[in-house]
């Protein structure tokens, strides 16, 4: 290690929608905390960031506003998304003495390149004084060591919090990608509106989520759970209780599973067949949160006659590729996605 790596460090940043995971260079995973801001609308003061925001979810009083400044992986409110990193890489390193050299960040597959320019901008208000960008995909194959420097298929499907990035990769680079709105966050929207419309009963978000993970699946599991949620009554306006099954969850999010599944399809239909041949051999890597989903893989699997796994540890894929980007960063520089600006013409 060089006395320059002493005075600056290099991050990669995985931000996502749901989660922000913070690698600092040669040290490892620093931050993992959710990308939830609160704050106070009297004082545009911010209160809090990350976990202890996610915990003021819905139990706020009218000038406090919970927001989530990413929505479907791109930045929606520029100014929090900058604070909200700011203090995430001020947790991540107190350490460097003129800031961090480099930083590099997964973004979804096709955003735009005012997109780009917002997350590049946040980034560099935030402490960063370069800031590569790469596509999310690649760093989830990267991150699930899968072989995708060599001249054969990996395809990954990422299932985020706001995006589903599905990608077939091949010597580095992007063969076919689609990227889909449709994750956890729509999930979570599934199961909230099929409670209001079975049982009446109005829950919030995070009461969703833990719906989702306590009783959520993909196909049909052994025996039964029942979990218990508490709501409002939409007929009376009081707090009720009822008891959800796994069957009424995995009711309420088949229709959006099913736009994955067949997404996936559809980049398989799209893919060389030479490529389609390598799938047999390599099979299908499930990694984000939604790979978590009990028998998503199997769904995948049952639909595309091609074996499906979830990668190892699928929550931190990315921020793990992006962590092998910046600890060998002219190794890895190839898969970079930094393409060309036009030219600036003066008059």
């Amino acid at each position: 290690m060089s006395a320059f790596d002493y005075i600056f460090s290099d991050v990669g940043i995985d931000l996502g929608t749901a989660n922000c995971l913070v690698y600092l260079g040669r040290k490892g995973l620093m931050v993992n905390e959710p990308s939830v801001a609160a704050v106070n609308e009297k004082t545009s003061q911010i209160l809090a960031v990350g976990e202890e925001a996610k915990k003021m979810m819905g139990r706020t009083p009218a000038h406090i506003s919970v927001i989530r400044p990413l929505v479907g992986g791109v930045v929606s409110d520029f100014e929090m998304t900058q604070e909200m990193l700011r203090q995430f890489l001020r947790r991540a390193s107190r350490a460097p003495l003129l800031g961090f050299r480099r930083g590099v960040i997964a973004i979804p597959n096709g955003v735009t390149e005012v997109e780009r320019k917002s997350v590049e901008d946040a980034a560099t208000n935030a402490g960063c004084s370069k800031v590569y960008l790469v596509e999310a995909p690649v760093a989830a194959a990267l991150g699930a060591r899968l072989p995708i420097l060599s001249p054969t298929a990996s395809l990954i499907v990422d299932v985020g919090g706001g995006t589903t990035d599905i990608a077939v990769i091949s010597m580095g680079g992007i063969v076919v990608a689609k990227t889909l709105r449709v994750a956890g966050d729509k999930l979570n929207e599934d199961i909230i509106r099929f409670v209001r419309d079975e049982f009446r009963l109005a829950i919030g978000e995070p009461t969703a989520e833990y719906l989702k993970i306590a009783a959520g699946s993909a196909v049909p599991v052994e025996g039964r759970i029942e979990v218990s949620i508490r709501g409002r009554d939409y007929t009376t306006g009081l707090p009720r209780e009822v008891m959800v099954k796994n069957a009424n969850v995995r009711q309420a999010t088949q229709k959006s599973l099913r736009t994955i599944v067949d997404a996936v399809r559809e980049v398989i239909e799209l893919t060389p067949p030479e490529l389609v041949g390598d799938m047999l051999a390599q099979g299908i890597y499930l990694c984000g949160g939604g790979a978590l989903l009990r028998g998503l893989n199997e769904l995948v699997e049952r639909e595309t006659a091609v074996k499906t796994s979830v990668a190892e540890e699928p929550l931190t894929c990315v921020v793990r590729g992006l962590g092998q980007i910046v600890d060998d960063f002219d190794g890895y520089r190839a898969l970079l996605d930094n393409p060309l600006k036009p030219l600036e013409i003066k008059l």
